[in-house]
């Protein structure tokens, strides 16, 4: 069976580590013949940083459906560039700041001390202008005023909002996690999740978990707490828990 996990919430909780018994939860899961996927709001850049070493090279969906990659090999969609100059325009106007992903590097004008900023693999990209990224993939507005929400609706982009860190992500219009699972050819699938980018996720699987409190847990099969996680990822071969 496929095994799609999200990272942050999920998986990983300080935004740089996943704790020892959740990895030898994963490593048993895919020694028992089962697939595992890792499908982020991170790009693949920074996706890697965090997972364990042996699923680096297996397939990854990446910027909510927006890169994929399989065997190192990283594929990405982005905004034409009509609505690559539209979102410049915006930007401009409303004096944002923002986590723009370029293929590989990026450009930042957020807090140094905000949290996505702090995840970003930073020994193998660039802080760019974004006037200087060939094309973005994704875009992160932080602190968005009604407005601009309004505004950026208009645009055929697809948003998702993240009410914790007062955040909206952009993506090309339809893509979404599912998105990028199919791309991989990924169609039945268990999934876990935390977040409202994992929505997509839970209404597709064949099985879904939820992992904390969060509204979108309406749409999963199961909620669990953290604590429960290494065990319920092993409830399909039943094998015990590493501590």
């Amino acid at each position: 069976m496929n095994f799609v996990f999200d990272i942050d919430g999920t998986l990983c909780f300080d935004g740089k580590t996943i704790h020892p018994s959740i990895i030898d939860a994963l490593t048993k899961l895919s020694d028992a013949g089962h697939e595992v996927i890792f499908a982020s709001a991170r790009p693949i850049r920074d996706l890697v940083s965090v997972i364990p070493a042996q699923f680096i090279k297996g397939k990854l969906v990446g910027g909510n459906g927006c890169y994929t990659s399989v065997n190192g090999q990283v594929s990405s969609t982005f905004f034409d560039s009509i609505l690559r100059e539209q979102l410049h325009e915006i930007i401009h106007t409303y004096q944002l700041t923002y986590l723009a992903d370029g293929e590989w590097d990026y450009a930042f004008t957020g807090s140094f001390e905000h949290p996505i900023y702090k995840n970003i693999n930073q020994t193998s990209a660039k802080n760019l202008a974004i006037t200087e990224l060939e094309k973005i993939c994704k875009l992160v507005i932080f602190n968005p005023a009604q407005q601009v929400i309004t505004q950026l609706e208009q645009l055929p982009v697809s948003i998702t909002t993240y009410k914790k860190e007062n955040a909206i992500d952009i993506s090309p219009l339809g893509i979404n996690k599912v998105v990028g699972l199919e791309k991989l050819n990924i169609h039945d699938f268990i999934a876990f999740g935390n977040d409202s980018n994992d929505q997509c996720l839970f209404e597709k699987a064949a099985y879904s978990v939820c992992v904390g409190d969060n509204e979108v847990q309406q749409y999963a099969s199961k909620k669990i707490s953290i604590e429960d996680i290494a065990e319920t990822i092993l409830q399909p071969i039943n094998l015990p828990v590493s501590i």
